[in-house]
């Protein structure tokens, strides 16, 4: 019996080895924030969920973006994530004024000032660098890069010494674990990390 060749063929996908590095960083509670740039050079602005403008904001982070736009868009052509936090926002993390724009792509990008890392490539013939960050961003906190235990190491740390994002601040919400050859990430919480998804942000 000759198989219908027409139909597609579904591979089984690789599964990617569990213990390979993983990089943690500090979860801010902020509200979700993006910027993105266009082939074409539209700049546009978005929250969670939708697009947002000046006139229709989200904590004011389009004002933000607007007027810092000759700078973000330095960032260049794709997508960019990252929180929005600070004054009367979420936790607030103690600031009483200012907010910040914290992206999550910490193996792409350099803080300015810092000298860019040369990033992994499959082929360690190929040499990658990072870019470097416009200076009106941030990044958010590298806490540990290790094993995939290395996140439940961060998190006790986090309890103990408080947030790296604001020195002092004594209730971080938790850490994202970004599993390199999975290229999936993971949060981990400091509280009510078992209640089931859609309960806690």
């Amino acid at each position: 019996m000759n198989p219908d060749t027409n139909t597609p063929f579904t591979k089984f996908p690789k599964i990617a080895r569990l213990n390979r590095q993983v990089i943690v960083t500090e979860k801010i509670d902020g509200t979700n924030a993006q910027i993105k740039i266009t082939e074409d050079g539209q700049f546009l602005v978005g929250s969670r969920n939708r697009w947002i403008t000046p006139e229709d904001d989200n904590f004011g982070f389009a004002n933000w973006a607007y007027a810092y736009k000759d700078e973000l868009m330095k960032l260049g052509v794709g997508s960019h994530f990252g929180e929005w936090w600070g004054a009367g926002i979420q936790r607030g993390y103690g600031l009483t004024q200012g907010r910040r724009f914290s992206l999550f792509n910490v193996i792409r990008w350099c803080p300015e000032g810092q000298e860019p890392k040369r990033i992994p490539t499959a082929d360690p013939r190929i040499e990658k660098y990072q870019d470097i960050l416009p200076a009106c961003c941030g990044l958010v906190p590298v806490l540990g890069v290790g094993d995939f235990m290395e996140a439940n190491r961060q998190i006790e740390r986090l309890k103990v010494e408080g947030s790296m994002a604001v020195p002092g601040y004594m209730n971080p919400e938790g850490v994202i674990a970004f599993h390199v050859a999975g290229n999936v990430s993971f949060k981990v919480t400091i509280q009510k990390d078992e209640e089931p998804k859609g309960k806690t942000k």
